[in-house]
């Protein structure tokens, strides 16, 4: 036998060996789940053999808004280097940002250097890029879902869901607001205003890097129900997309409710503290014609918050930027990954309207039950955990070791919420459970110079 013939066929047999591993599916998950403080950066690593090529990453979310550290872009630089260390010979698969809020897309921003975290990431070249529906950037601006195949995309900057443009444009004046106007606030209002402003003001760079980083700009938009859009990048493993519903499938996303005694983790307060006024005063720093400022108006969609915000004070604006936060989480991604016999639940932010309608179709609760790793929704707040979806895990509680499910929470205590009114982030009464019924692993439970926590998941 020649020696060319004797290399294409040792070659041909390498291959064979290569595709059959691949065929067999994956042996385990090796879940890096990143300390960014509050924010999201999971990277799913599929393992299927012994070498580094035989592995498939997944990264999903890559974001911060209150970092441990005091330069916030030098931590996303050392969490993207080692990533692109773990997907050493090897590709990043697939790039999911679950929504637009900051602290989970913050860190694709690029530099004009070139030096930025997003451009480490795009370097990687992942071979898709999935976020939900809303945030495809051809969709026209009163768009009820995705675009079809054969419908024309539309140009320039027109979005789906114009709403989320308008809370884009509030969220910015509220940043302004918070900055510049602080002295007639309760103490901590206007650290908690410009918190909420700066993780619902639309992060150009970032949203223009995803829109185009997939391999030869491949891109999917998601929704419950479609198709599984990684199933020929992850050869042996389900993704089921429970999560955002199209505005023509559950119009409920459009709102959000404010309490909900049977699924949240308590009461919400009702009313607004008097206290949180400001001495009374109906003008002032929130004033509309503050508002409307020097840049002229603002968009037709967003004028609805700023006649509220014409008699708004303290709370009552705290209140009006949290129902803008909330409604952009009922867009986040819901995925849940099956391999193996096992299920894993990434539900990025979604809320209780997206949850909703995901639980009433029929199978999903059943498919849930059975659920071993969760990714626990919205760094554990009081309201993306619906106590229908905890309490229809079969594998909480007091099972053994190897049955036992796992979670898994990125969060940072003192950025959101209050504990004065039970709305703290993370939620004390979910963590007690999640202690209490799972092997439960948090970032926040990291030593200061952890970076990552690591969950390995056996199939």
């Amino acid at each position: 036998m020649s020696t060319n013939k004797a290399r294409a066929k040792t070659g041909a047999g390498v291959k064979a060996h290569a595709l059959t591993k691949f065929a067999k599916g994956p042996t385990h998950l090796n879940l890096f789940a990143y300390q960014v403080g509050f924010g999201d950066c999971f990277l799913l690593q599929f393992v299927y053999g012994d070498g580094d090529s035989d592995k498939r990453h997944v990264l999903i979310d890559f974001g911060t808004t209150g970092a441990p550290e005091a330069d916030s872009g030098k931590l996303m630089q050392r969490v993207a280097e080692d990533i692109r260390e773990k997907c050493r010979g090897a590709q990043l698969d697939a790039v999911v940002a679950t929504h637009r809020h900051a602290d989970h897309i913050s860190g694709f921003a690029t530099k004009s250097n070139g030096n930025g975290s997003g451009d480490i990431i795009r370097a990687l070249q992942p071979r898709l890029v999935l976020q939900p529906w809303t945030e495809d950037l051809t969709l026209a601006t009163d768009a009820t879902g995705p675009r079809t195949k054969n419908a024309k995309a539309t140009s320039g900057s027109t979005r789906a869901f114009s709403a989320l443009q308008a809370m884009n444009n509030v969220a910015e004046q509220v940043v302004k607001l918070a900055a510049e106007k602080p002295g007639g606030l309760p103490r901590g209002l206007a650290e908690r205003l410009d918190f909420l402003g700066r993780d619902n003001t639309k992060n150009l760079s970032a949203v223009e890097n995803l829109a185009s980083m997939g391999k030869a700009g491949k891109s999917s938009y998601a929704y419950y129900g479609m198709e599984d859009p990684l199933k020929d990048l992850l050869p042996g493993v389900k993704t089921h997309v429970l999560g955002p519903p199209t505005v023509d499938q559950s119009a409920t996303i459009k709102k959000q409710r404010a309490t909900d005694n049977d699924e949240f983790w308590h009461f919400h307060a009702r009313g607004v503290s008097t206290a949180n006024s400001i001495d009374g005063n109906t003008h002032g720093p929130f004033d509309a014609s503050y508002v409307f400022a020097k840049k002229g108006k603002l968009p037709r969609e967003a004028r609805w918050a700023a006649k509220h915000i014409t008699n708004a004070r303290g709370n009552q604006l705290l209140g009006i930027v949290t129902m803008l936060d909330k409604a952009m989480n009922n867009t986040s991604l819901i995925l849940l990954f099956e391999v193996g016999g096992k299920r894993m639940l990434f539900p990025g932010d979604a809320q209780i309207e997206n949850w909703s309608y995901a639980l009433e179709q029929p199978g999903i609760a059943e498919m849930l039950a059975d659920v071993d790793l969760y990714k626990v929704g919205h760094h554990g707040s009081l309201n993306a955990t619906p106590k229908s979806l905890w309490k229809g895990f079969n594998k909480r509680g007091n099972f053994s070791k190897k049955d036992r499910m796992t979670s898994v929470l990125s969060t940072m205590a003192g950025k959101h919420g209050s504990e004065e009114k039970r709305t703290e982030v993370p939620r004390k009464t979910l963590v007690d459970e999640l202690k209490h019924d799972t092997h439960f692993h948090s970032t926040q439970e990291l030593p200061i110079d952890g970076l990552y926590t690591h969950v390995r998941i056996d199939f």
